[in-house]
C-alpha cells in the first residue's frame, strides 16, 4: 500500500512538569518543568501512523517551522498553557510543483489541511481532479471546492461551523463523516458509537482516525468496517500522553 500525505505539519512539543503553587505576581499556577516531548505533528501526524500500520508514505508539506508548545501539569495530566510559534505557513503552490507526481503510484491521497496557508482551495481542488480516492480532512469551510473529494472527515466543532453549507448541499455532506469524540462518529445519520475509556489526551486523535480509515479503506472497499477500525486505533492513542502513533 502507498499513500500520498499533503496538508501542512508542526512540531508538538510537551513540557511536562510539577505545579505546587500560584505565582505572587498574579493568580496563575508555576511550572516547574522536569522534561520535554516533541512529535511530528498535524500531517506529518497523519504520515507517521500510517507508516506504524505499514504504509509507504509520501509526504508533501510545508518546510517552515511551526511549533505548538504544551505546558502540562504532570500530576493530573492538566493543561496549563499552549503557545503556537510561525502559526502560518508559505503556500505549496500545487500547479506549479506537482510535475514530478505521479498520482497513478498511490492508492489514495490525505489531504490533512489544518489551514496555515500551505493549500489554497484550488490546490485542493486540483489534488481531487488528480486521483480518483482522495481523503480530506480540513479546517476551512467547505465550498464546492470540494465537490470531488471521496470522503471529508470533520470534528463536531467543524460540523457546527459547517452545517449551514452541509445542509444546502446534499452531495458533499452525503461524503462527509463527523467524529464527535466519546460520542462516535456520525456518516450519513447513523451513530458509530466507539468504546469509553480513560482518555489522557486527544491531542492528535484526529490524525490517527483519518490514518486509519484510510488505511482500512484501501483494504477493504467497506467504510462501515473502516469507521469502526478507525475508532479502535484511536481509542489506543487518547490512553497514552501527548501527540501518539498507534
Amino acid at each position: 500500500m502507498k499513500i500520498l500525505v499533503v496538508g501542512d505539519s508542526c512540531v508538538d512539543v510537551f513540557i511536562y512538569g510539577e505545579v505546587n503553587r500560584l505565582a505572587p505576581e498574579a493568580p496563575v499556577p508555576v511550572i516547574i518543568p522536569h522534561h520535554e516531548n516533541k512529535n511530528p505533528g498535524m500531517a506529518a501526524n497523519v504520515a507517521n501512523n500510517l507508516k506504524v500500520l505499514g504504509v509507504e508514505v509520501d509526504l508533501i508539506t510545508n518546510k517552515s517551522l511551526i511549533t505548538k508548545t504544551r505546558y502540562v501539569c504532570s500530576k493530573y495530566n492538566h493543561l496549563l498553557l499552549r503557545v503556537d510559534q510561525n502559526d502560518r505557513c508559505e503556500n505549496f503552490g500545487l500547479e506549479n510543483n506537482c510535475e514530478n507526481i505521479i498520482w497513478s503510484d498511490y492508492d489514495a491521497v490525505i489531504v490533512s489541511d489544518y489551514a496555515k496557508g500551505f493549500l489554497t482551495e484550488s490546490d485542493i481542488l486540483e489534488i481531487s481532479e488528480k486521483h480518483p480516492l482522495t481523503f480530506l480532512d480540513t479546517k476551512k469551510i467547505l465550498g464546492d471546492w470540494a465537490n470531488r473529494i471521496t470522503f471529508i472527515k470533520i470534528n463536531n466543532e467543524e460540523w457546527l461551523r459547517n452545517k449551514t453549507f452541509l445542509s444546502k448541499n446534499e452531495e458533499i455532506f452525503s461524503k462527509t463523516l463527523i467524529t464527535k469524540g466519546k460520542h462516535g462518529c456520525e456518516y450519513r445519520g447513523r451513530i458509530y458509537p466507539t468504546q469509553e475509556v480513560s482518555v489522557k489526551d486527544v491531542s492528535g486523535a484526529g490524525d490517527t482516525f483519518l490514518s486509519s480509515l484510510v488505511f482500512k479503506y484501501v483494504q477493504t472497499k467497506d467504510l462501515e468496517e473502516s469507521i469502526k477500525f478507525a475508532q479502535e486505533m484511536t481509542t489506543i492513542v487518547v490512553q497514552k500522553s501527548g501527540v501518539s502513533t498507534i
